[in-house]
């Protein structure tokens, strides 16, 4: 093994469910294994950002959140965001990719691709059984404030989505991405 080689680690798996496995590694580190996912940053011509109300069981309540989902197996990310709006939104636009990152590393391995939604337009879909959700539109600003206050329970990935909008409004993108 070179110096640059970690070494294999032993594994044991703790639990295996729908969407996620918990391994406990070298006795002692606890990852949990979740598949990738997608998220979609849409913003209308009125300063509007799409999102969707829906209960979450593991917060105790309810979030509003962009249109997100899981990656299926040997879907790409963009068919996986373009799938998703259409299912929570009935929508279809051109999809660009902002960002990808972990949700967590400190203990999952679930990495989220986000896109941005340009070109709206109006698409057939469904949400998937099962799934109980409310399509919100929200100003800009006012959902902001109300997530980084914590009024408006929402994920990371949604802030990032919402701090990206703003600052690309503001004409303050990052580097790399495009104004508006």
């Amino acid at each position: 093994m070179s110096g640059n080689e970690a070494p294999t680690p032993e594994v044991r798996r703790v639990f295996r469910g729908r969407i996620v496995e918990l391994e406990i590694l070298d006795e002692r580190w606890e990852v949990v294994r979740h598949a990738p996912a997608v998220a979609v940053l849409a913003v209308d011509e009125r300063g509007r950002v799409l999102g969707v109300r829906q209960r979450r069981p593991a917060v105790a309540g309810s979030t509003w959140e962009l249109p997100a989902g899981l990656i299926d197996p040997g879907e790409t990310p963009e068919a996986a965001a373009t799938r998703e709006l259409a299912e929570e939104a009935q929508l279809a636009a051109d999809l660009e990719l902002l960002a990808v990152g972990y949700v967590s590393p400190g203990f999952t391995d679930e990495r989220v691709h986000l896109f941005e939604a340009t070109h709206l337009r109006p698409a057939p879909g469904r949400p998937d059984d099962g799934e109980e959700l409310e399509v919100a539109w929200l100003d800009l600003d006012a959902a902001w404030q109300a997530a980084a206050t914590g009024a408006l329970v929402t994920s990371m990935v949604t802030l990032l989505g919402l701090r990206h909008a703003r600052a690309a409004r503001d004409g303050r993108a990052a580097p790399g991405a495009r104004p508006r």
